[in-house]
């Protein structure tokens, strides 16, 4: 960066750091303990359209990968569209099985990524609930900040979200994660699949 760059007020762009995923279960351990939240064994990757044969071909050998797991349980890896128009790969496992998991949203994001679709990549996710409460909750990575945020929505068809427990979530992630400071980055990911 250079003294005209300082000048001009222009920053750096954040490098995506895949490793920060990793950190989700030692995560998941704080969140259980200050929220009563646990993982549902249920993420996704979000990324914009992207149309070709080397899109299709990339998408095809990482699902090939993560459904090769022979211990995956339950429904295979799927690529759906929400009514935004962004496409997710989502995966799940069993509430027990969140490295199994994060590995998961770790290879579809570095696969991404080393076939040129880096850009492409918005946010990954990871959902956890209340049961007895009826509280859910997705942390959300993402991509070209490098961080993490909550996003909790209210149960019901109106789109609200639950700000007091997103910053409780916050607070006690502190010294987990690297938590997204700008609360105006906190977007919203209603109808996202894997939460």
């Amino acid at each position: 960066m250079g003294l005209l760059d300082i000048l001009l007020g222009r920053t750096k762009p954040v490098v995506p750091d895949l490793d920060q995923l990793f950190g989700l279960p030692s995560a998941a351990v704080t969140l259980e303990a200050a929220a009563g939240l646990r993982p549902t064994g249920s993420g996704a990757v979000c990324f914009a359209p992207v149309e070709g044969a080397v899109f299709e071909q990339t998408h095809r050998e990482v699902q090939a990968l993560l459904d090769a797991d022979t211990e995956r349980e339950g429904r295979p890896v799927e690529l759906t569209r929400d009514s935004y128009g962004y496409s997710w790969l989502v995966s799940r496992r069993t509430p027990e099985q969140l490295p199994e998991l994060v590995n998961d949203l770790h290879a579809v994001n570095s696969a991404m990524e080393v076939n040129g679709f880096g850009p492409q990549l918005l946010c990954s996710l990871a959902g956890f609930e209340d049961e007895q409460q009826g509280r859910r909750l997705a942390l959300v990575y993402l991509y070209k900040r490098g961080t993490f945020y909550p996003f909790a929505p209210l149960p019901g068809a109106a789109e609200r979200r639950d700000n007091a427990l997103e910053l409780r979530v916050k607070a006690a992630l502190a010294d987990d994660l690297r938590v997204e400071q700008d609360l105006n980055r906190w977007f919203p990911v209603w109808g996202a699949p894997g939460l």
